[in-house]
């Protein structure tokens, strides 16, 4: 092939690189929130979105800069190929190495799978080595100026490096997303899929329990009525629970369904009564113990709940032994008071049976404490929302001798549940790189690994009929959810359940 041949491909495949880096980079820029959000979401780049939503376009354009200038178009070619090279090394990655694969990178290649992306960028990548061979063949002084380097060194090096620079980024990014996160979130696709609904004509509703086959449902507005769906959820049982006292001034009366038992708790009385789910009778097994606002079955004859202390009235958790007539252990250590005791350390309680771990996590501030059922701390954490002050204002009515909200409370963690060492937090908090319609149309579930202590992943469960979700549990691959008077079911993809640990409890131990 002769000079003048030579000249036109480095031509032709210097514009095509112009025409696609500009494109790119315009595209970028024309809808930058989009571009930022889509780095935000990616495993190797969410931890720097920030800095490379503006450094990739500014690269890109500079290179079209230098490809356009004959004097500088050799590096120019270099840099398209490290350049691309890296966005191979990217995809490969993505492909191959994440536990989730993001949406692509914008433009009309958006529209390509990632596969399909791959080989379009290895054969730009082709295409930039024949345009270096040919520049170096028809430029005398580029030959010059690489005579004592070795070009096959030259390619040896640029390729290395763009892959310890894409490597580096990815491990330095998952690090920093999944231990040290602030509030950057990954949604992988399709983490969950609706299975089943059923239309229950009421909102009062409640998660009583659940097991691999059935839903337990309790009602507030029939405290003793409990309603059992079948892992389709078809209703196969509505009884009315029996108790052997009745005269009992029940004020908040609670239903917990731990097959075979189920417990009927009032910590205003306090009481507790516990039966079998065969017959739905139970019987009165402690009374005039310590009083409690919230309750966990730990097992048949172990309650956890949060009560008060007699002197602060700071909450307190607390558990209560009833096998040992009604013995209640107390641990003031546990909830962290930082203003007034009561309601800045108000949360949800939870038990895993899976870790034998007692879990508490904060509704105003991004702390959740676990511990065993003597109450002995195991370790504290947060999740990935980046308020760890309770943001209150509290008033006190000196009148009705009452501490009550001057103004509406910020919620960190709305709701939340735990199955084996996962635990599924829904947050009330958006993250960076996240757009305001999915927080308008949806809920978002982040989830926590308790046994590495590190952030896994995030979700939505869509709202139904302009109702966001009211309360969810999960058991095994499934996912509950009750959102105005519906319950819905939802299968658990591999991108969840895979991280569940079949020795939790050890792990945890040997940390």
């Amino acid at each position: 092939m002769n000079l003048k041949w030579k000249n036109i491909i480095v031509e032709v495949v210097s514009l095509l690189y112009v025409l696609l880096f500009v494109y790119a980079s315009t595209s970028k820029l024309l809808d930058f929130q989009h571009f930022k959000i889509e780095l935000g979401q990616s495993p190797l780049l969410s931890a720097f979105a920030d800095w490379f939503s503006i450094l990739v376009p500014v690269i890109e354009y500079l290179i079209c800069l230098l490809l356009v200038i004959p004097k500088l178009r050799l590096i120019g070619l270099f840099l398209a190929y490290g350049l691309m090279a890296m966005f191979s090394i990217y995809i490969f990655i993505i492909l191959h190495y994440t536990s989730f694969v993001p949406c692509s990178c914008g433009g009309v290649l958006e529209k390509l799978k990632w596969g399909d992306h791959l080989i379009f960028n290895l054969i730009f990548l082709g295409l930039a080595v024949m345009a270096i061979l040919f520049c170096l063949q028809t430029s005398k002084a580029a030959n010059k100026r690489l005579k004592r380097k070795s070009l096959f060194g030259i390619f040896f090096i640029i390729t290395f490096c763009s892959i310890a620079i894409v490597t580096s980024l990815f491990l330095l990014s998952e690090n920093l997303v999944h231990y040290h996160n602030k509030l950057t979130r990954r949604f992988p696709q399709a983490p969950i899929h609706q299975t089943a609904i059923t239309d229950l004509k009421l909102n009062s509703f409640y998660f009583a329990g659940a097991d691999s086959t059935n839903v337990y449902l309790g009602n507030s507005t029939a405290p003793l009525l409990i309603t059992t769906f079948d892992s389709k959820l078809l209703q196969t049982q509505k009884k009315m629970i029996d108790l052997d006292h009745k005269e009992l001034p029940f004020r908040g009366v609670k239903i917990m369904v731990d097959p075979p038992y189920f417990f009927v708790v009032d910590g205003t009385v306090p009481c507790i009564f516990r039966g079998k789910i065969k017959d739905w009778k139970a019987k009165l097994i402690h009374q005039n113990g310590e009083y409690f606002t919230t309750a966990k079955v730990i097992d048949s004859n172990t309650i956890a709940a949060v009560s008060n202390n007699k002197i602060t009235g700071d909450n307190v958790l607390a558990v209560i032994q009833l096998q040992n007539k009604g013995q209640t252990i107390l641990n003031s250590d546990i909830l962290q008071k930082q203003t007034d005791g009561v309601f800045d350390t108000d949360g949800m309680l939870l038990y895993s049976k899976g870790m034998a771990k007692i879990i508490y996590l904060y509704a105003y501030r991004n702390e959740f404490t676990l511990a065993d059922s003597r109450l002995k701390i195991a370790f504290r954490g947060n999740t990935i929302d980046t308020i760890s002050k309770a943001q209150l204002q509290i008033t006190e009515d000196k009148n009705h001798h009452q501490r009550q909200f001057s103004k509406p409370p910020l919620f960190v963690n709305k709701n939340s549940a735990v199955f084996k060492n996962l635990l599924f937090v829904h947050s009330a908090i958006p993250g960076r790189f996240e757009e305001d319609r999915m927080w308008k149309d949806s809920s978002i579930i982040d989830l926590y690994d308790l046994s590495k202590k590190s952030y896994v992943l995030s979700f939505c469960i869509n709202d139904l009929n302009g109702k966001k979700m009211n309360y969810f549990t999960v058991v095994n691959n499934k996912l509950y959810v009750l959102i105005g008077t519906h319950i819905i079911q939802y299968a658990i993809d591999s991108k969840i359940t895979s991280h569940y640990n079949k020795t939790s409890a050890e792990n945890l131990l040997a940390k």
